[in-house]
């Protein structure tokens, strides 16, 4: 059985224009079979990093995330509960809490470029708009639930 699979693997890896046309010499040009086509693949669409999608993207992630600061900073001065445990941990002063928002801000910028480096584009904007809703919905919470 293990014999037989090697031979069928050895089989199929075989370049079928140099089955046909046989051994190659140095000398004779390399044509293509008759009626072969070429199918060039064209390179992914590249956009620079600071495009515009992206420009509008951080600038939402850093208006939110500063909404967020304001309106978490404002909650806890008036006896509020920070839900995030990091935040609840470093945030008790208000230089402690705009380094946390600060982070996270740049922390999606930072990912955001890793995925643009390593070719994953649609993941580098989702990286922003998964931080946006989050945002959003913190600063909601924050506002209903303000401490008077």
């Amino acid at each position: 059985m293990i014999p037989a699979l090697a031979l069928c693997c050895a089989v199929f890896a075989q370049d079928v224009s140099q089955a046909i046309s046989g051994p190659l010499n140095s000398d004779a040009a390399v044509e293509p079979p008759l009626g072969a086509t070429t199918i060039l693949q064209e390179a992914p669409s590249q956009h620079s990093f600071w495009d515009r999608e992206n420009l509008v993207l951080f600038g939402a992630v850093a208006s939110l995330s500063a909404a967020d600061f304001a309106a978490t900073h404002a909650n806890l001065q008036n006896g509020g509960k920070e839900l995030d445990p990091v935040t609840r941990l470093f945030g008790r002063s208000t230089a402690g809490l705009a380094a946390i928002f600060t982070g996270k801000t740049t922390g999606v910028v930072g990912i955001s470029y890793f995925f643009h480096k390593t070719g994953h584009h649609k993941l580098e904007r989702l990286t922003s708009v998964i931080n946006i809703s989050a945002s959003s919905i913190a600063v909601t919470y924050d506002l209903t639930h303000r401490m008077k």
